[in-house]
């Protein structure tokens, strides 16, 4: 029988090789997998998680988007979408995956691109969005401009682009991008949401508790923590390993 192992992992996505980690658990394969897509611009990646998810047999994987953390190209929301689809299809051609049991989460922008990806692809069988960013929310809502600030204080890791470019392509994006409407498309899915009452970020009355209305059928959890779930990091963790068993 094969060892847990922690193996390079390459997403090939917009012309750009982009690195990733997979944690593989110990056994043959093809295993049951987690794609876990970090945020903007990555400071939680959430390998704790990835761990214990390991631990129960599921393979993860962690990757950068194009233009962060040193990953060749140039940052975009729109580009981390793509690149969120393009690691998802290598993972469904990797024989250490199985395909059928392939599940995306993501983190703040990650829950974002997550509940995409899912949408546009339906054979993903289980989504889940931790403390997700709501860009058509925040597109919509008044005065998108306090978000140019933030924004740019957080582009170290990141290559090519501005806090005024992000807020632009947001907008540009408006409605289009607004995940409650994504809810008829997940209908027939597994959908975990999780929340956190302290998050400044991400706040729930805008970004979280208007999808656990949207998305009727999807778990949902609600923690008294901030964005990061930094107080509640095994509860989040046995959340979602307990809904992936479900």
């Amino acid at each position: 029988m094969r060892h847990a192992s922690t193996a390079p992992f390459t997403v090939s996505s917009g012309g750009q090789e982009l690195p990733g980690v997979l944690h593989l658990p110990a056994g043959d394969g093809p295993h049951p997998t987690v794609l876990l897509l970090h945020g903007f611009p990555g400071w939680e990646r959430n390998f704790d998680v990835a761990h214990v998810l390991r631990r129960a047999g599921y393979a993860t994987l962690v990757f950068h988007y194009r233009g962060s953390w040193g990953a060749a190209g140039t940052w975009s929301w729109t580009s981390a979408l793509e690149d969120a689809a393009a690691a998802v299809a290598g993972l469904r051609a990797d024989p250490r995956v199985d395909a059928t049991r392939l599940a995306v989460i993501g983190h703040s922008m990650g829950g974002f691109a997550a509940l995409r990806t899912a949408a546009a692809d339906p054979a993903i069988p289980a989504v889940g969005s931790i403390a997700g960013f709501d860009f058509g929310a925040a597109a919509t809502a008044p005065n998108p401009d306090q978000y140019v600030e933030p924004f740019d204080g957080d582009l170290l890791p990141l290559h090519g682009t501005s806090g005024r470019a992000l807020v632009d392509e947001m907008v540009a994006n408006g409605p289009e991008w607004r995940l409650a409407d994504l809810a008829p498309r997940l209908a027939d899915r597994r959908v975990l949401l999780i929340g956190a009452t302290r998050d400044t970020a991400a706040p729930p009355e805008q970004h979280h508790l208007p999808l656990v209305e949207a998305y009727r059928n999807a778990e949902h959890h609600l923690f008294p923590t901030d964005h990061a779930l930094a107080d509640h990091r095994e509860d989040l963790a046995q959340a979602i390993l307990a809904f992936l068993k479900g």
